[in-house]
């Protein structure tokens, strides 16, 4: 009998132990949760970006046609799009993006995408983003992704001017159709 009691007793400290143990560990995820749902509230599927109604800062950029922007240039709703060469969601998002560009009111003059990185390797999004958007390399100046800072990539903006005129970000989690839209 005392063997079974010392058994029964030990079983029982263990389990104290197992629900301590367990009780530690659900803690801890509450805590990651938490911490994963700041993220993710500044990132479903993209990185941390600027607030709604946040001021642009300043910026001096060229295009690949040789125009010259500046924060006052982004005129009027414009949306705006940073990608990576080597950001596969970027390689991804890169049709329907051409597709909801193209499909913008004002044309080109309404778009600005930033490509970031060598000149070289961005030439395939350059080719494909320059027929419906104004077009931006940045390698080693990063005038614009300061300006908007870029953390990750891909990262989509509608941006407007506010009531005093300065652009500011109308829309910082700009959803692109599922499907393109076809326009005739």
């Amino acid at each position: 009998m005392p063997v079974m009691i010392a058994a029964v007793v030990l079983v029982g400290a263990l389990c104290t132990l197992d629900l301590i143990l367990t009780l530690g560990v659900i803690k801890r995820l509450r805590e990651h949760t938490a911490l994963l749902s700041e993220v993710s509230d500044n990132m479903p599927g993209r990185p941390p970006v600027l607030a709604v109604g946040a001021e642009i800062g300043e910026f001096t950029a060229v295009t690949v046609d040789g125009e010259v922007l500046t924060r006052e240039s982004l005129a009027g709703d414009t949306l705006v799009a940073f990608f990576s060469p080597n950001c596969e969601p970027c390689q991804e998002m890169l049709p329907k993006f051409v597709a909801h560009a193209r499909a913008t009111d004002g044309g080109r003059e309404r778009v600005l995408a930033v490509v970031v990185g060598a000149t070289d390797r961005a030439a395939g999004q350059v080719a494909e983003l320059s027929p419906v958007a104004r077009v931006v390399v940045e390698g080693s100046d990063t005038a614009l992704t300061s300006a908007f800072e870029i953390k990750g990539f891909p990262a989509l903006f509608r941006v407007a001017p506010d009531g005093a005129g300065r652009p500011v970000i109308a829309d910082n989690r700009v959803q692109l159709p599922a499907t393109p839209t076809v326009v005739a």
